[in-house]
């Protein structure tokens, strides 16, 4: 059994775990990674450009979709997905749109932390909604000054002489802003500078004191709504306390670079698929696209990309909880997105003008695999996730 990837102790002293690395005890594991199929070609797929079109985030599909509580324990109803498992699950999402995938992702961080993490309280109120859909959840660490340097968040937690909990700040790139139910937000507790005064709470999207800004106007996804979150003496339940927040925060987004790598790959797959149909079907001077050598070659490259990138997010998936599973999801994180759009561009250009039109998703694939490279920490920052790695071993 592989550790989990845990980052503290909660209120109630149980380890902060955001994602599962056990081996899945629900009867039957796969069926996750069958109902993620069945969803992208039943539900994605025939609706992504309606939901874009309307700017309408499909809520109530995801909620359908089953794939809400991956992560979470079967005795609370979750799937209890291995990530080995749980990467087969979001390559598959991929495949579908990235950007919904990416919300489902951080939907399940959230269940996962509270059923796991969460007090009596908490879970009471949170856990079964989440882990059902009825509940969607979202995370901020971001802030407008805050990006690559989470240490430099300001965002306040104050406790009264109760020991009530009050929030105040603002939060950037918030996904789900407006949509979701319930918000793990991260915040300093005192004045001095560094983290170690980082807390981890639950704040309810519709709690006095919260209020969203205009979603931002994105290259793609027009349905899933990104905006800044402002917070004025909000009411926060912590989860993680003073001193484990920051801990817990990285722990959580080592496992979405994780979810993101696997996005890319299925992304990467489904444009590969896509120009390999096309160039067998479509014919050029007299035979298959597919059987002239520059289009073969092409596709063959993209074809050894992506086994390189299923390689290491595997690896990643063996070693996430261990000394070493943040450098192997660094690895992952910074190859996979690069590769898959190289591959979303080189299978446009297979497909010609044709690749330019919404007829086929490559070009929308373009502006996703983009976006994968620069949420939950860009190709830069994985880059020097890894050099930090090497001098270590180096000066070791």
């Amino acid at each position: 059994m592989r550790a989990s990837a845990t980052g503290g102790t909660g209120t109630d002293g149980k380890p902060i775990d955001i994602g599962d690395g056990s081996p899945s005890v629900s009867d039957d594991p796969d069926q996750a990674v069958d109902l993620a199929r069945a969803f992208v070609r039943e539900v994605v797929q025939p609706g992504v450009a309606g939901w874009d079109r309307a700017a309408r985030y499909p809520r109530e599909d995801v909620r359908a979709s089953g794939l809400t509580g991956l992560f979470a324990p079967a005795d609370q109803g979750g799937l209890d997905l291995s990530y080995g498992k749980a990467a087969q699950v979001f390559e598959e999402l991929g495949r579908g749109d990235a950007a919904l995938a990416f919300s489902m992702s951080m939907h399940n961080a959230v269940a996962s932390a509270v059923t796991r993490a969460g007090d009596d309280a908490l879970r009471a109120r949170w856990a079964a909604p989440l882990v059902e859909g009825a509940a969607l959840g979202g995370f901020c660490l971001t802030e407008p000054q805050a990006g690559s340097d989470a240490t430099a968040i300001t965002t306040m937690a104050t406790r009264n002489g109760q020991g009530e909990w009050s929030v105040s700040g603002r939060k950037a790139w918030v996904s789900l802003g407006g949509e979701a139910d319930v918000f793990l937000v991260v915040a300093k507790t005192e004045d001095a500078p560094g983290h170690r005064d980082v807390a981890m709470l639950a704040i309810a999207a519709d709690a006095h004191g919260v209020s969203f800004t205009e979603p931002y106007d994105k290259a793609s996804a027009a349905f899933l709504p990104i905006t800044d979150m402002v917070l004025h003496e909000a009411p926060g339940h912590v989860l993680a306390p003073p001193g484990q927040g920051m801990r817990a925060a990285l722990a959580a987004i080592d496992v979405a670079r994780f979810d993101i790598a696997a996005i890319a790959n299925g992304l990467h797959a489904e444009a590969l698929d896509v120009a390999t149909r096309y160039a067998l079907r479509r014919q050029v001077f007299g035979k298959p696209v597919l059987e002239h050598q520059g289009i073969a070659w092409s596709l063959a490259d993209v074809a050894t990309d992506l086994e390189a990138a299923r390689g290491l997010t595997l690896k990643a998936a063996d070693l996430l909880g261990s000394d070493r599973g943040s450098v192997a999801v660094a690895h992952a994180k910074r190859f996979g997105p690069d590769v898959a759009l190289q591959a979303a561009i080189a299978c446009s250009e297979t497909l010609g003008a044709y690749g330019w039109l919404h007829d086929h998703p490559l070009a929308r694939f373009i502006a996703l695999a983009k976006m994968l490279q620069v949420v939950d920490g860009s190709a830069e920052i994985q880059r020097v996730v890894i050099a930090r790695d090497l001098v270590r071993r180096a000066g070791s």
